[in-house]
């Protein structure tokens, strides 16, 4: 088994803990997982790139542009950033549909893209989902992350059981619960896809 994942989006919606949950999964799996984060001006609401490889035996950190399996973006422009990284043929992309203007954006001195769904679709397999309105749905609103990363693990061969094994080692113990529905609503929208 081998899977290059780039997972993207904006500082602070919880990229690194997604990556932390897929590093566990694999661990427990005998895999072996390299991750590499790229953090921008995360804190003042900037971008961030994880990359991550899993495999019998990883050794680079980085995906190469054109052969990641698949993106998972928390923000709809990062996704269409991402693009050059997603393989030709058969790469997946999980979107969430939010929007959040950059900085030039909100001070006017540019706009916020549009038609990024329509070049999300002609660049790969794409399921586009409000991963805010679910976590809102389950009662666990901070939990977007765990929504995206359920949905992408729908489509991929682990078992239900072995996420849900992963996303409990990483999140604080009080918040278990709420990131287990979180988790479970974002795997039931990846089923329908």
């Amino acid at each position: 088994m081998k899977k290059d994942i780039i997972i993207v989006g904006v500082g602070g919606q919880g990229i690194l803990l997604a990556s932390r949950v897929l590093g566990k999964l694999a661990m427990d799996a005998g895999l072996d997982i390299k991750v590499s984060e790229v953090h921008g001006m995360s804190q003042r609401g900037g971008d961030v790139i994880t990359h991550v490889r899993i495999g019998e035996k990883v050794i680079s950190p980085l995906v190469t542009e054109g052969e990641a399996d698949a993106i998972v973006s928390f923000e709809l422009m990062e996704a269409a950033r991402a693009l050059p990284f997603l393989k030709g043929q058969g790469g997946r992309i999980v979107v969430n549909s939010q929007k959040i203007e950059p900085v030039t954006v909100k001070i006017g001195t540019a706009q916020y893209p549009e038609g990024l769904e329509e070049l999300l679709r002609a660049h790969g397999d794409v399921l586009e989902l409000d991963a805010r309105a679910a976590a809102m749905a389950c009662e666990a609103p901070k939990s977007v992350n765990i929504v995206l990363l359920g949905a992408y693990a729908a489509g991929e061969e682990f078992a239900q059981e072995a996420w849900l094994k992963a996303v409990e080692a990483c999140v604080p113990p009080k918040t278990v619960e709420a990131n287990r529905r979180a988790f479970l609503a974002g795997w039931a929208l990846g089923e329908k896809k």
